[in-house]
């Protein structure tokens, strides 16, 4: 496995201490996303389950359970329980998703709001590469790439917010791009550059360009 990339203290305290104040900013969000998932639940009986749901992802070589809104149907996530949980695949088709999610929560990402628990938990930083289930991240190592292993996946990263104007072929490069940033520059800016990251990300969010159908 590949060794662990050590992040500067500043990185790790302003992780937490971002994440801690942005869970008490975007609590109107978390409230709105609550309504939804509420009313939705209300009125289509074939949208019921739970609110909260959990992928195994991959963070520095352990798995861990992601936190999400849950935008599926208990039915879609059932037909898939032998396999690995990987929602993505499923999020595809909008007949797989309930009407919270296809309407509220995916256009806005408001699903992933439950993540800034795993960056608390130190499951997570803030910025770096999306977390990957297993089987992806394997497939990854196989072809020679093996900084998943060693890196805390982000909230969000330089390829969220380059959302329909870098080829998907050039997300590996930019991901890789922060790992370096991660093991050569300093603290503070690392954490600078992290700010203008969690910016930019904030506009992505605003244009509401999440999954639309």
């Amino acid at each position: 496995m590949a060794a662990a990339v050590p992040y500067p203290v500043a990185k790790k305290v302003a992780d937490k201490g971002i994440a801690g104040v942005l869970l008490v900013a975007l609590s109107p969000l978390f409230g709105v996303a609550g309504v939804a998932i509420g009313v939705d639940r209300a009125l289509c009986r074939g949208d019921r389950g739970p609110i909260l749901y959990r992928e195994r992802r991959i963070s520095r070589g352990r798995e861990f359970d992601l936190l999400k809104f849950r935008t599926l149907r208990v039915t879609a996530l059932e037909r898939q329980r032998e396999g690995e949980a990987h929602a993505r695949l499923l999020e595809s088709d909008p007949e797989n998703l309930t009407w919270a999610g296809r309407v509220v929560l995916k256009p806005w990402y408001l699903d992933e709001l439950p993540q800034l628990f795993n960056v608390l938990r130190g499951e997570m930083s803030l910025v770096g590469p999306r977390p990957w289930p297993h089987s992806m991240v394997q497939d990854q190592v196989a072809s020679g790439l093996e900084y998943r292993n060693s890196v805390m996946p982000g909230w969000t990263g330089p390829v969220q917010i380059q959302k329909g104007i870098v080829d998907p072929a050039g997300y590996t490069e930019l991901d890789l791009g922060y790992v370096e940033a991660c093991r050569s520059w300093s603290g503070l800016r690392l954490t600078r550059y992290d700010l203008g990251i969690l910016w930019r990300t904030a506009k992505v969010l605003a244009r509401g360009e999440g999954l639309t159908y």
